[in-house]
Formats: C-alpha cells, structure tokens, sequence
C-alpha cells in the first residue's frame, strides 16, 4: 500500500512491483492485457520522471548539510551537486522512454486480438515502370490523343520487364500503395496497369499491379531493421532520350517527400505546381 508519505517505503513497494510485473510480463494468457499494461507503465514513467526531478531538487536545496564520510562539506556538496545532474539526466531518459510509450500505448490501441491466429491477407502495390516528361512525354501524350488511352499504355509497356522492373522497384524504393499523382493527372487502369498523365504538366508514367505474396507481407526482421523516416532513392526515372534497350540503373536524390515520384516533384519545381 502507497503511503503517500514515506518516500523510502512507497520507493520499496515500486521495486518489489515491478520486480513482480518482470515475471507475470513473460506471459499473458489475454493479449488485450497488454494495452492496459503499457497505460499502466506510461503513468508510471511519468511519476518516475517527477521523482526524479524532485530527488534532484532536494539534493541541492539540501546540500549545506552534505559532507563526506571525513567531514568534508566541499566534498559532500560537490557530490550532491553531481547526483543532482545525473538525476536530471535520467529525467531526460525516462521523458523519452515516456514518448515512446505512449506511441505504443497509440499502436496496441488499434489491435483488436483474435483467439486464433488470423489468415494475413495479401497485398497489392503499384510499381512504377517509366515515367517520362519533356519532348518524350509529348509524344506520348499526343500518340494518346490521337489513338486512345490504350495505345499509350501498349506503347510504355515496352519498359517493363517482369521481374527485373518489379526488383529494381522494391530495391529503390519506387512501389507505393497508390500511384503518385499531381492535381492536374489523370488516371486509367487497364488490366494490371495504370496509366497516369497531363497534357498540361507535359508528363506520362505507367504502374503495374503488384501482388506480394502472403509469406512476404510481414517480415519482422525487416520491420525492425526499418529506419524511422525512409528516404528516396533510386532509379532515374526519367527515361528522355532512351530507349528500352538502353534504359539503364542510375542513382536519384531528391528533396521531395518520400513517397512522392521524383519526376513529379521536379515538374512541380519547373511548372510552380508545388508550394
């Protein structure tokens, strides 16, 4: 029981709890237990946070009457000086271990457990073939205004190819849950592909469906290994003045968000499209 007045005791308590939370915590027999659990442990990194801010506040208020154990007030008043930083710093600590709670508590929040495993589901992303802009979109875009939408998408299929398009995709980033688009883009799908273009911004790219196999959804060594804020780079996707024959591999950086397409991004440099 929390005394509320002892601090000594009530410190006592805490660690024979959580020494009894590290044991139960090995298993639970209801998942949904541990939403709980973690909102239980964000309140408690909280008061830690506080302790330790008040442990060292009173640690200097209190240091004239530090000393060591000769008598040596500089000594003890140095010392007290030094536990009080240290207990700032773990304040520090414990204020971001705080956050990070509570962006798990935000996560297990969205679970809704099952009794058995659930079956995953497969995934469909789009992977970017070729994207064109310039005199090489204009062809393009005019062979779509006097042939129809399908003949574009016939005349860009020449980039893909299979597997290698798809690897080079997922390796340099360029496969997204929806196809990068402008304001002023339009879209078609035809069977696997998509096509997306404007005659005013003066580009054309096509997508391909991509199916991701169910063993291939989740990888959580992958997750774990998986930076917080990705970053774009990869293939060069503007295909002007090739041919399929000689497209080739490049590297691209950008300053664009990073899911948007490179050559969208520089579109809406040129074309003051962006803000």
């Amino acid at each position: 029981m929390a005394t509320f007045s002892d601090p000594a005791a009530d410190a006592g308590d805490a660690s024979e709890a959580f020494r009894g939370l590290a044991h139960a915590s090995r298993q639970f027999a209801h998942p949904s237990d541990m939403y709980k659990v973690i909102g239980d442990l964000l309140a408690s990194a909280r008061s830690l946070q506080q302790v330790l801010d008040q442990l060292a506040e009173t640690h200097v208020a209190l240091r004239t009457r530090a000393a060591d154990d000769h008598g040596d007030p500089v000594t003890g008043t140095r010392d007290a000086f030094t536990a009080a930083d240290h207990l700032r710093e773990a304040a520090k600590l414990v204020s971001q271990v705080e956050d990070r709670l509570d962006s798990a508590s935000q996560a297990a929040g969205r679970i809704a457990w099952h009794r058995s495993p659930v079956a995953p589901i497969a995934a469909h992303r789009w992977v970017s073939i070729v994207f064109m802009d310039g005199e090489d979109a204009d062809e393009v875009l005019d062979m779509i205004d006097r042939d129809g939408v399908r003949a574009g998408i016939r005349h860009l299929e020449q980039w893909d190819f299979g597997d290698e398009t798809t690897g080079a995709a997922m390796e340099n980033g360029h496969v997204y849950d929806e196809t990068p688009r402008t304001e002023l883009d339009r879209e078609v799908d035809d069977g696997e592909y998509r096509l997306t273009y404007s005659a005013a911004a003066g580009h054309v790219a096509l997508y391909r469906r991509h199916t991701i196999p169910v063993p291939d959804e989740v990888d959580i060594e992958l997750l774990e290994r998986a930076p917080a804020a990705p970053g774009l780079s990869g293939l060069a996707r503007n295909a002007g003045g090739l041919t399929p024959a000689t497209l080739s591999l490049g590297t691209q950086s950008t300053t664009a968000p990073w899911f948007e397409h490179p050559g969208i991004a520089q579109l809406k440099r040129e074309r003051g499209l962006g803000l």
